[in-house]
């Protein structure tokens, strides 16, 4: 392997896209400058609170990683290390690494890091266990950001491993719910990652057929509000679904508003408060091939929507995502896009909806596998009369350099 010093750094502008590209520098071990980041804004000019958070979490399950940050953190170097895991030698932690994310990281959902972080736990050397807390960590949908719940991650993204031979002790609990605070509020959510399954290559992806919806699950959840908020979605959503699909359960999770400690408060001799309450619900179609899709929607932080109206837009967007067509949904395609490029040498074939394919992430990240040494995607239409394309992916083989055998 060539040495890190002797290695040409990449260089990307603007903020976009930055966890994506951090991802793909981690698991090709090539560095990366970043410039021009968020100049022009003068009072959020640099890196974010959530971006540095992210940061400081692939440091922390990394081994060797070099991070520089320019005087105004508008400029960001990054020299990848070896993927670690959550380090066994913790001591009392038993191998648990705590991620807190702090106040400015509410303006996204947890899921924002466990997508990323699940993606290079299947190449990491041990064993992966993390926990996210704090009043910045959003564990329902973010109805500001677009980001996903951990219903839906859960449900939606984790099985697609499955496909790539990955699927053994993994698990994502959710330890405390949490909605999208609004301003002056915090979170408060906690959730644990669990992936004990590390490959040395991903195995080569062929999906060419979406199959036909047959059932569709799904989880209501009420935070710190009365239970009978998630039966009023639910009823909604199934008045929707059940024209299409009979076998339709969703299960209600009624819980209270999370307590966030306060030590240092002075004004709160208790040393606790009490996090945002909201509700939510998460739906997944699965298809008779296995394929799912996904949908999620939460109440603004503001309040103002009932719970039919949440129900309503949540199914309208699950028929919406199902109607995009292809055997992967767009919240899911840089997961199984990153698998197979960094999987065996081989040509690996899914097929994805139009506008799936042209949306502007699944789009940047083609460009940016071919930066970091990665071949070009192939495409060409599925049929006569067909709205979906099938992709070709050819493997990079970059794999688990951490571990030796399969």
């Amino acid at each position: 392997m060539t040495d890190e010093t002797t290695q040409t750094l990449l260089k990307f502008t603007g903020h976009r896209h930055l966890p994506s590209r951090l991802l793909l520098s981690t698991l090709t071990g090539r560095p990366i400058r970043i410039s021009q980041i968020r100049p022009n804004n003068v009072s959020r000019q640099g890196l974010q609170p959530h971006e540095v958070s992210f940061i400081r979490l692939l440091d922390s399950i990394t081994n060797g990683s070099k991070i520089e940050f320019g005087m105004s953190g508008s400029t960001l170097v990054y020299r990848p290390g070896l993927i670690t895991g959550s380090a066994e030698g913790l001591g009392a932690s038993g191998g648990v690494l705590r991620h807190e994310l702090g106040r400015g990281c509410e303006g996204r959902g947890v899921s924002w890091w466990i997508i990323p972080l699940c993606i290079l736990s299947s190449f990491s050397k041990g064993h992966m266990n993390v926990i996210f807390h704090g009043e910045g960590c959003v564990t329902g949908a973010h109805p500001v950001s677009g980001d996903l719940s951990v219903d839906s991650v859960r449900t939606a993204i984790l099985p697609l491993y499955k496909q790539f031979g990955i699927e053994r002790d993994i698990e994502l609990r959710v330890l405390k719910r949490s909605c999208a605070p609004s301003g002056g509020k915090s979170a408060g959510g906690e959730v644990q990652i669990v992936f004990n399954h590390q490959v040395r290559l991903p195995k080569t992806l062929h999906l060419l057929n979406p199959g036909r919806v047959k059932r569709i699950r799904g989880v209501a959840y009420a935070i710190g509000v009365g239970g009978s908020n998630n039966a009023r979605s639910i009823e909604s959503a199934r008045g929707v679904l059940n024209k299409f699909v009979p076998d339709t359960y969703i299960f209600s999770d009624v819980s209270g508003a999370p307590f966030i400690q306060t030590p240092n408060d002075k004004n709160n001799p208790s040393g606790k408060k009490k996090g945002a309450v909201g509700f939510g619900l998460s739906l997944v179609a699965e298809s008779s091939t296995g394929c799912l899709y996904s949908a999620d929607v939460a109440s603004p932080p503001e309040g103002g929507t009932t719970p039919e109206d949440v129900g309503r837009q949540c199914a309208y967007q699950l028929l919406e995502v199902i109607q995009q067509g292809g055997c992967v949904s767009r919240s899911a395609a840089e997961t199984v896009f990153c698998l197979m490029a960094m999987g065996s040498e081989d040509v690996g074939r899914i097929a994805m909806g139009r506008d799936v394919i042209a949306s502007e992430n699944t789009i940047q990240l083609g460009r940016d596998l071919r930066e970091f040494g990665g071949a070009g995607w192939g495409f060409r239409d599925k049929g006569e009369g067909s709205e979906e394309v099938v992709v070709s992916v050819v493997g990079r083989g970059v794999g688990n350099v951490g571990r030796k055998a399969v």
